[in-house]
């Protein structure tokens, strides 16, 4: 859901002007299956509120795909909103019942709670967006660079945001133990070498490749960040099932 949500905002912010329809009618495909994968494991785990919204967000990819097969850009980018929205809304209870927003929490870890899925899934997402609509070059090579510039620079947002999530996240947990993670030192240095800063270098190297301009290269470099981002995220789930906040 958290992946979901990213997507949908990528298309959602992504000029339907500068890239072809194809590319959001695809995608939309691609939440159709990730809002259905995540209502089955919902249902599976006996959370069927979220698992009920995820069916919501797989129906509206659905209508959503359909209207950018018949070139309805304004109807498209309204239901792309609407697949962003209940992601998200499917996140944040999935959260809430794996019981990471209940409790006696304070209104700082409470708010930083409710941020780990939006930063989560906005890193997640566009990062992953940036190397669709990298490849979707492959198919329409005379469109412009700009929209793909436009997500290199709010990918490297999603990065330094996704990192102040876990880093405050990270100050709060070693502030609530006598001693600190020495078990998980290891880990959490690799969470943050592989998907905090590999993906902020790997973004560098993006922006320089798109200035050739060579944006079959950038790909490329694109597929790698999201490996990065995908096995910094997988371990930062691990490393926070045990604690009170994201890591």
């Amino acid at each position: 859901m958290r992946l979901a949500f990213g997507l949908a905002v990528v298309m959602s912010i992504t000029s339907p002007r500068q890239v072809t329809a194809g590319f959001f009618r695809n995608h939309l495909y691609v939440t159709l299956g990730l809002c259905s994968l995540a209502a089955l494991v919902a249902y599976h785990v006996g959370w069927p509120v979220a698992g009920g919204i995820a069916c919501i967000a797989a129906a509206c990819s659905y209508i959503g795909a359909v209207c950018w097969l018949y070139e309805q850009p304004s109807a498209g980018r309204k239901v792309t909103v609407l697949v962003g929205a209940f992601s998200l809304a499917g996140a944040l209870i999935a959260t809430a019942f794996q019981g990471l927003l209940g409790g006696d929490l304070s209104v700082a870890a409470y708010a930083i709670g409710c941020l780990n899925p939006i930063s989560g899934g906005l890193i997640l997402g566009l990062t992953m967006g940036a190397m669709f609509l990298g490849h979707w070059y492959l198919n329409s090579p005379t469109m412009q660079i700009a929209p793909l510039q436009r997500l290199l620079r709010l990918m490297v947002f999603a990065i330094i945001f996704r990192g102040l999530i876990c880093a405050l996240g990270l100050a709060m947990q070693l502030g609530t133990e006598s001693t600190p993670l020495t078990a998980g030192a290891m880990f959490i240095v690799l969470r943050w070498l592989i998907g905090i800063l590999t993906p902020l270098v790997l973004a560098w190297m993006v922006a320089k490749t798109l200035a050739i301009p060579n944006t079959q290269s950038a790909t490329g470099i694109l597929y790698v960040a999201v490996i990065a981002t995908f096995t910094g995220e997988l371990m930062s789930l691990l490393l926070s099932a045990g604690a009170v906040y994201p890591l």
